[in-house]
């Protein structure tokens, strides 16, 4: 049987989103998301009559590799680079987990290009629809973290306002829940105003700084952030890094009993971050979990489109450490979500 058709446009995201599902380099990435910009602006015909004379490559942003992609999909071939990725990177990544993910209903920690993600908010809302998303709440930076551009309660209340918008455009077939990767500060705190935070549908709490503290005052700094009223997630406990681009870090020390027995009594989730490099909460400590009573959040933590396909690594351990699916919220349906994370 034939390969089926498929157009420039989608031969060049597919692309990108693979290379972006394996995190591969930026750069490689960005050639083909770029393309995909160049192809949307040009007149089909002009496309073809480029195709035919050879000058593709003449138009912004098309290159050697994406010329190729371009000119391949017009002539109604499968392009050789898709073809190459999608054996090199296949679409299971992971064995085990497929009753989890099936399970999910959405994704409750993921960036933009507002912060440190790498597309803009639309492009991944569309790729969230195309891997059977009902939701996906955005938790772009909170200010502190100025290495990845978080955002100011000003810049905040602008995305609100373009979220509200999308949604507007979606009606009832997706939604993109308000939310926000929220720093934890040094005594505990929220890197954000109240009078923002309360505008949000759901909050990640995250230690991103001093991660070497002591394990006493890194403990009192986590527990008072779980029991702030406004905490529903708590991201990448451990903030460790074991492998990737940006090399390896040691996991941050805390009394994980007490810092999980608060987690439970406060209501509030312990992330499963999916990301291989981090593989957040260790094993042990996901046990720890699990057995002090604990809801879970399994997410991607995706900084690009492909990556929201990483939940495969978080279901994957989920299943394999017995968590029960009632007790991961991503698995609730958007209204049942939206009411937990309130409830405080």
């Amino acid at each position: 049987m034939a390969e089926p058709v498929i157009e420039p446009v989608d031969a060049l995201r597919r692309i990108a989103f693979v290379l972006e599902r394996a995190r591969a380099g930026t750069y490689r990435v960005k050639a083909f998301r770029q393309a995909v910009s160049t192809v949307v602006a040009t007149p089909r015909e002009e496309l073809r009559q480029r195709a035919e004379a050879g000058t593709l490559a003449e138009l912004p942003g098309i290159g050697k590799s994406t010329e190729a992609v371009i000119r391949q999909a017009l002539a109604g071939e499968r392009p050789e680079y898709l073809a190459t990725v999608e054996a090199k990177y296949p679409d299971k990544m992971v064995d085990g987990g497929e009753e989890v993910r099936a399970a999910l209903r959405g994704d409750c920690h993921s960036h933009s290009d507002w912060s440190d993600g790498g597309s803009p908010i639309p492009e991944m809302v569309a790729t969230a629809m195309e891997l059977g998303h009902k939701y996906l709440v955005l938790t772009d930076h909170s200010p502190r973290l100025r290495v990845a551009n978080g955002l100011s309660a000003a810049r905040l209340a602008e995305q609100l306002q373009l979220v509200d918008r999308i949604n507007t455009h979606l009606a009832d077939s997706f939604t993109l829940l308000k939310g926000i990767e929220v720093d934890i500060l040094d005594d505990g705190g929220l890197d954000q105003t109240e009078e923002m935070l309360d505008q949000l549908d759901l909050r990640v709490a995250s230690v991103h700084s001093k991660l070497a503290m002591a394990s006493a005052p890194m403990t009192r700094r986590m527990i008072a952030a779980v029991q702030n009223p406004r905490t529903n997630v708590l991201g990448h406990c451990t903030g460790r890094l074991t492998g990737g681009s940006r090399g390896t870090r040691g996991q941050s020390c805390f009394d994980a009993k007490a810092v999980f027995e608060a987690c439970a009594d406060s209501d509030v989730a312990v992330e499963i971050n999916s990301r291989p490099e981090r593989c957040d909460p260790p094993d042990d400590l996901l046990v720890l979990a699990r057995d002090a009573g604990c809801l879970f959040s399994i997410d991607s933590d995706a900084h690009a489109p492909g990556q929201l396909d990483l939940l495969q690594f978080g279901c994957a351990r989920a299943q394999e450490f017995d968590i029960p699916i009632e007790r991961i919220v991503n698995t609730w349906e958007r209204d049942r979500l939206v009411e937990w994370a309130a409830r405080r």
